[in-house]
């Protein structure tokens, strides 16, 4: 429970982020299927996940003390 707390903020941008890369692959896509991250839904979803939860990560403060 620890850690869902304290890693609340990029564990809603991974999901925000996977939803948003699965609607970028569902409205979007790749009509060829030759596009390396389009092409798929787990591979649009997966990156999405990832963007997101860099995203979020970048404006996480860090809680560690200093001395």
């Amino acid at each position: 429970m620890k850690f869902i707390t304290k890693y609340k903020l990029s564990i809603i941008g991974i999901i925000v982020g996977a939803i948003g890369g699965y609607l970028y692959y569902y409205f979007v896509g790749c009509t060829s299927g030759n596009c390396a991250i389009t092409s798929n839904p787990i591979n649009s979803g997966l990156y999405g996940a990832m963007m997101g939860g860099l995203l979020v990560s970048m404006f996480q403060k860090d809680k560690t003390i200093k001395q």
